[in-house]
């Protein structure tokens, strides 16, 4: 076997960072096309921003059960199985999806399109529990460089579903034809994992049981994912919050048990949680920005917004390695940089009034969060052999958790509570008119009734607004230039905490990567 950083430890290598690029592909497909066709669910079953960030919400939390769960069984049951399963999952994702219709109860709605939603990101998550550790273990040498290239399929998805709104959408297609398109990309990822080869993790080579790869994770590390698992538990599955925190509680316990109770690593409890904020400014933005921009500016013009940002963050995954080298930074020095940028760049997007400064401003803020997932991941590759795909599964599944529960559903929130503000002070009587019918809550934040999200989608399609639809509208738009100014602080938590890392890793010799022998 070659042991080439450019080539791999494995014969097939290279095929099989295609097929992972492939499966990631599809995800971004999937997630790319549900963002710029929230506009047709809030038309055709009158949902909120708050009910829109949950059905979005769940395109996250499932991911955070297929990834950790498949992180866990992964080097005892094989990489082919957990490919098989996804695939099923994802054709499933599509028949409960397609289930919902106009004309149906809002409830009834709700439920497909959240629970499809779920689904579908199960299969997302259980693809990626393959493919991180996997492309790590395949380039022992270059992680960074690797998963960067591995993950630029991701923004490619988002390039390929951006366009279908653009092309389809704009033209009338039904949204179920625009999502149904992901198939394409699913049949091709399980063609090309068809017959392969895989790699043992350093940790699986070594015979390692899952209690030893748990180690590190510990109780510290188990705790953030048990505390978005309880979220979970009592938002999406409506239990008591005695019922969620005792599941909660067991699974921590259970954790003990299997390490000893091993207190884990402080550094690895560090990560996992900026990678909540990671996964709540990337993803949960993502999942928004098509929709806010499309308001601020034209529908239109959103979608050609999220196709620029989408290419640029796919030329930029190339990059990495080639931005380490030439500026001498660290994975962490890298992300001190993103996440000081992507800080800049929320703020110069609040703030857009025209095309041209739209592109610009989501330039700075792609290239801000282009590279915080995927070096986020060479980090617990490189600092955490022991773990195996143990502790890079857990780190994605509490990026997504986080995105699904605090990202997509507080943007949601602070939408309709910055637009309610601001309609309730201008014109009160048009609030009244055009509320909606429930009021929505966020964590432990007094909750708001949004706007009725078929009104909402009326006034702004009107071309001759009348003085209610003009002042709908105008709130709408200032909802979301302040919903992108109080997103910018998590980047800036985030920028703070990098830079704390930085200073501790030159405090101890520098960044290196480390084997299973180093941390003996």
């Amino acid at each position: 076997m070659s042991t080439g950083s450019n080539e791999g430890i494995a014969s097939n290598a290279k095929r099989l960072l295609f097929a992972g690029f492939l499966a990631i592909l599809a995800a971004g497909i999937g997630f790319g096309v549900r963002g710029g066709i929230l506009s047709n669910w809030a038309a055709d079953f009158g949902f909120t921003g708050a009910q829109l960030g949950a059905i979005g919400g769940a395109g996250f939390t499932g991911f955070c059960f297929g990834i950790i769960i498949g992180g866990v069984v992964v080097d005892k049951i094989g990489y082919g199985k957990l490919v098989f399963a996804a695939f099923l999952f994802h054709v499933l994702s599509a028949f409960i999806t397609f289930a919902a219709t106009k004309g149906q109860a809002q409830e009834v709605a709700y439920n497909f399109l959240y629970w499809g939603t779920f689904v579908f990101a199960l299969a997302n998550g259980t693809l990626e529990a393959v493919a991180n550790p996997l492309v790590a273990t395949l380039f022992p040498s270059n992680r960074t460089h690797y998963l960067n290239i591995l993950h630029a399929s991701w923004p490619a998805g988002l390039v390929i579903g951006g366009l279908i709104g653009w092309t389809l959408g704009e033209n009338g297609v039904s949204w179920k034809i625009q999502l149904g398109l992901f198939l394409l990309p699913t049949v091709l990822y399980g063609l090309a994992f068809m017959g392969q080869s895989f790699p043992k993790s350093e940790a699986a080579a070594k015979g390692l049981k899952v209690g030893e790869m748990l180690k590190e994770v510990g109780i510290l590390g188990s705790a953030v994912a048990c505390y978005l698992l309880v979220l979970f538990f009592q938002d999406a599955l409506k239990l008591d919050n005695a019922v969620a925190w005792g599941i909660g509680g067991a699974l921590l316990v259970a954790v003990g048990v299997l390490t000893g109770f091993s207190i884990g690593s402080v550094l690895l409890f560090v990560l996992f949680c900026v990678h909540a904020l990671v996964g709540a400014v990337e993803l949960g933005t993502d999942g928004w920005i098509q929709n806010i921009t499309g308001n601020i500016l034209t529908p239109g013009q959103g979608k050609i917004l999220f196709v620029f940002t989408s290419l640029l963050m796919f030329a930029l995954r190339f990059s990495a390695h080639f931005i380490e080298s030439k500026l001498k930074l660290s994975p962490i020095g890298l992300l001190v940089i993103c996440a000081s940028l992507a800080v800049v760049g929320l703020n110069l997007v609040s703030g857009i009034t025209t095309f041209v400064s739209a592109m610009l401003a989501l330039a700075v803020y792609a290239l801000g969060k282009t590279f915080f997932w995927p070096t986020m991941l060479a980090v617990i590759g490189d600092r955490f052999p022991r773990t195996g795909a143990i502790a890079m599964s857990i780190m994605g599944g509490i990026g997504m958790m986080s995105a699904g529960l605090l990202g997509g559903p507080g943007l949601g929130y602070a939408k309709d509570r910055y637009t309610v503000e601001h309609l309730k002070s201008t014109h009160a009587d048009v609030y009244e008119a055009s509320k909606a019918a429930k009021p929505s809550g966020f964590l432990f934040l007094e909750p708001v009734t949004g706007l009725d999200g078929t009104k909402l989608a009326e006034a702004q399609a009107a071309k001759d607004k009348t003085p209610a639809q003009k002042a709908l509208s105008e709130s709408s738009i200032v909802g979301d230039r302040l919903t992108l100014k109080a997103d910018s602080f998590i980047p800036a938590a985030m920028a703070v905490i990098y830079l704390l890392l930085l200073i501790y890793f030159k405090s101890i010799g520098g960044y290196r990567p480390l084997t299973i022998s180093d941390q003996r």
